[in-house]
């Protein structure tokens, strides 16, 4: 089949290669000069098959009420908030229920894991070289904190996640450099999480895929999308409409746009992330690989011969603007772990991203209902820890396969129960 694969962010770009690989005609059309050139661009690193969480779980309305006016709240409110985005909260709220927490929970673990596996059978098969670590701690401040992970580990026990709690000293052990000055009550271990460099692995598949045919369009954006029979996508510009069999939407928060005409009305909302990027100054003072800080929901990454502190939760506001509190929060966190790692003197990248976030957590997979229109969206902050897995299964069903886990719970269909 031809097949348009709408965004070049990570999802696209793995979703084009899946396709391609299966033997499909595939095009990419993307609005920007690159891929991976949005949320895809500056992220964590974290593969975290362990940690992979929906946002909306019990308790975190009342949390995010009582962090909004600190001074390092992990999630921010940009007022004034629009109706829609009014909206989204109410349906995030309900969703914060037990029952659908932990139903969610287990099916976006379920997804890391099976993605973790394609990464690294993709990764060896192809032989990619990019910045990449094993490992990550979840570092632990105070009795508080490890009390409060306590019910998370549980679901960690369930799921059979390998992981190991440990003391300062065993903590310090692993990671070395970690400031003794910082008090620390503990830390969670996850031996097979990995951090890894998102846009680097994004931009080495783009050519592999190119390889196989895929051509890329960038500087392309896609104004319209008519399904049936085969799919029509109208592209800014151009007054002709380009036929295909078929289209794949990965196009992130300007998803929502394209498919509002179709009446398939998508719940998603800019969840702006953060981060701040710097070359290492001495590698003695640097993270091995990642550490999560529980307390503040800031991670650190080692990519390469830099470092990487990433965090926060903004909703609302204008996405080109950067909240300073946000910034300094990140750089707070850094110093409290690692004083001296990071050169901030020069060559500092400070990054906003806008990540594509569905009220209940998990992505949307499959068919959209509309006769050739396919769904591989709305990843929220978990997009490079589920885009192989996900790639794989929206490929797997376009090409009349069963995938080779369930995603019945990532339908479209139950977003609008």
């Amino acid at each position: 089949m031809k097949i348009a694969v709408i965004g070049a962010g990570i999802i696209g770009v793995t979703t084009a290669y899946e396709l391609a690989n299966d033997g499909h005609e595939v095009v990419v059309l993307e609005r920007r000069g690159a891929a991976a050139e949005e949320a895809s661009f500056a992220t964590a690193g974290l593969v975290a098959t362990g940690y992979v969480t929906p946002w909306a779980a019990p308790g975190m309305p009342l949390t995010v009420i009582k962090q909004l006016f600190s001074r390092h709240a992990p999630v921010r409110l940009g007022l004034p908030l629009s109706m829609s985005e009014l909206g989204w909260l109410w349906q995030w709220f309900k969703a914060c229920k037990l029952e659908t927490y932990l139903t969610n929970r287990a099916q976006m673990q379920r997804l890391a894991i099976y993605s973790q596996q394609r990464l690294h059978h993709i990764t060896g098969d192809l032989q990619l070289e990019y910045d990449r670590s094993d490992g990550q701690l979840v570092l632990l401040r105070t009795e508080q904190d490890s009390k409060l992970i306590q019910p998370s580990l549980q679901v960690l026990r369930d799921a059979g996640i390998v992981f190991k709690e440990l003391s300062p000293k065993e903590t310090q052990s692993i990671e070395g450099a970690l400031n003794s000055d910082t008090p620390l009550f503990g830390s969670i271990h996850l031996p097979n999480d990995e951090v890894g460099n998102c846009r680097q692995f994004a931009l080495l598949l783009k050519n592999e895929a190119q390889r196989l045919g895929v051509k890329f369009n960038f500087n392309t954006a896609v104004t319209q999308v008519t399904p049936g029979p085969g799919v029509r996508i109208g592209l800014a510009g151009d007054p002709v409409q380009h036929q295909f069999d078929a289209a794949v939407i990965c196009a992130g928060l300007d998803s929502a746009r394209l498919l509002a005409p179709l009446n398939l009305n998508i719940p998603m909302m800019a969840v702006s992330g953060y981060s701040v990027s710097a070359s290492i100054l001495e590698s003695l003072n640097a993270p091995q690989s990642a550490v999560m800080d529980e307390h503040y929901k800031v991670a650190i990454s080692r990519l390469g011969n830099r470092v990487r502190v990433a965090g926060n939760a903004e909703i609302g506001g204008p996405l080109g603007k950067k909240h300073p509190g946000s910034l300094q929060t990140l750089y707070k966190v850094l110093h409290d772990w690692f004083p001296g790692a990071a050169n901030l003197s020069s060559g500092v990248q400070e990054w906003k991203g806008a990540r594509p976030m569905l009220p209940d957590g998990p992505p949307v997979l499959g068919p959209s209902g509309q006769t050739g229109l396919w769904l591989n969206l709305g990843h929220g902050a978990s997009g490079w820890t589920l885009s192989c897995g996900s790639a794989r299964a929206v490929a797997d069903i376009i090409g009349g396969q069963p995938p080779d886990i369930d995603i019945s719970g990532f339908s479209f269909v139950r977003l609008n129960e």
